[in-house]
């Protein structure tokens, strides 16, 4: 009956994982919500290891999707093309190095004091509201840059450096990227996709550094954690494909407004009704 249980709640963890790291809405704030209201798996160690390295999972999904845009040693490709992979990239690495060293540093502390629902409700709400603010002044920010592969390296540090606000738990990685990129002058698309890919190298380091932190785990921890990662991985394509055709006609807002109920109803559950 154990493994059943367990089967279920990586189920959804993984269901939950899928949807909620790319829309801007928090993967980690609802894992950390759901994981309270379904329990543990195997330990309290193990889950703080199996939030962050079930990112694998939706992590792979980009690398599917995105796969030709993404590889600069496709033949197919021209050699202006793989130069633009390549500058890709190079945007893509500088804009994680702030995110990377102020999450090596303080990885510990932040779980120790910040990884609780009232943290997550607080930044649920607070992220919510710059959602709708920002999209109801958004014609007072001129877009300037309508594509990715031209996309100038100071504004691809300057996303990097919002990515930084996403280590506390309920603000979003994808959320923070978004905002930081639509202040900056991006389009919502070129916004989005940069978030894509933003999340392959600081996803990767993170489920690493927690790999190391935890050790090697026990079969039945391994089986769990691969069939997570599988279902997030499924569930991850069909919402990176349903993101980047809803934000063709649609504002963020809807997100902002979704943000401010779950942190409202979060802080009533836990600070009132609990």
């Amino acid at each position: 009956m154990t493994f059943i249980y367990d089967f279920i709640r990586v189920l959804i963890l993984g269901i939950v994982e899928g949807i909620t790291e790319w829309l801007p809405i928090s993967s980690t704030g609802h894992l950390i919500i759901v994981e309270e209201l379904i329990g543990y798996i195997s330990s309290e160690k193990f889950m703080e290891m199996f939030q962050v390295v079930i990112q694998l999972g939706a992590i792979l999904a980009v690398v599917v999707i995105y796969f030709k845009k993404l590889n600069p040693f496709d033949k197919t490709k021209s050699e202006k093309e793989k130069n633009s992979t390549i500058n890709l990239w190079i945007n893509v690495i500088f804009a994680c190095i702030p995110a990377a060293i102020i999450g090596f540093l303080f990885d510990d502390w932040m779980e120790e004091h910040l990884f609780n629902p009232v943290v997550v409700a607080i930044s649920l709400i607070v992220y919510g509201i710059a959602f709708i603010v920002i999209e109801n002044n958004r014609k007072h920010i001129k877009v300037q840059h309508n594509d990715i592969d031209k996309l100038p390296i100071k504004t691809a540090i300057g996303i990097g450096l919002f990515q930084v606000l996403a280590l506390v738990p309920g603000t979003s990685r994808s959320g923070s990227t978004i905002i930081g990129g639509l202040l900056l002058g991006s389009s919502r698309y070129v916004a989005t996709e940069f978030t894509f890919f933003l999340a392959i190298p600081v996803m990767f380091g993170a489920s690493l550094l927690k790999i190391v932190k935890f050790g090697v785990p026990s079969f039945y921890e391994a089986t769990m954690l691969i069939i997570g990662m599988l279902v997030s991985f499924v569930v991850s394509v069909l919402v990176i494909k349903f993101l980047l055709s809803f934000i063709k006609k649609n504002t963020f807002k809807v997100f902002g407004y979704y943000r401010i109920l779950v942190g409202i109803i979060i802080l009533l559950y836990f600070q009132v009704l609990r």
